[in-house]
């Protein structure tokens, strides 16, 4: 049995009830992993396709005991069982679960990239991110989230 490991997923929706979106996932999160730590929900606007609603975004520390793959797996059941499609690149969706942080490991595979390649400069996760874990450091830049944060525009970011 592995030891159970913190990890940092980000939540993000904006079809439907977005507040219940967020929950439910958590909901189904919640039975293979220990949800530690939530920073508060944040609208933020569109990122790349900007023809869509708002996002309802939001990071949590969860402790699990499924490895790095074996999570991603689960967090895409939960994507499917939710209703999630993929029709356009960064589009509308009923819930995003990404794994952003799983512990201090670092794993490069096609379908598999942690710490989330792509988390670097973007305020929808950066915000939410630094609320609960500003002094966590980016094993491969060797920055915490709060220094990535500095150069990041947070404008239309909104708490609430």
């Amino acid at each position: 049995m592995r030891k159970p490991q913190p990890v940092y997923i980000a939540l993000g929706t904006n079809i439907g009830d977005r507040a219940l979106n967020l929950q439910t996932a958590k909901n189904w999160l919640s039975r293979k992993a220990i949800i530690t730590r939530e920073s508060s929900v944040y609208i933020t606007p569109p990122w790349g396709y900007t023809n869509q609603p708002d996002f309802f975004n939001q990071v949590i520390e969860v402790n699990t005991r499924l490895g790095p793959r074996s999570l991603l797996r689960f967090l895409q059941r939960i994507e499917r069982k939710m209703g999630r499609v993929k029709l356009i690149l960064n589009g509308p969706r009923v819930i995003d679960l990404d794994i952003l942080f799983y512990g201090d490991r670092m794993i490069t595979s096609p379908n598999l990239q942690i710490p989330h390649p792509r988390m670097v400069g973007r305020a929808f996760v950066l915000v939410p991110l630094n609320e609960i874990a500003p002094d966590l450091v980016h094993p491969a830049l060797g920055i915490s989230v709060q220094q990535m944060l500095t150069d990041v525009d947070t404008e239309g970011v909104i708490r609430l």
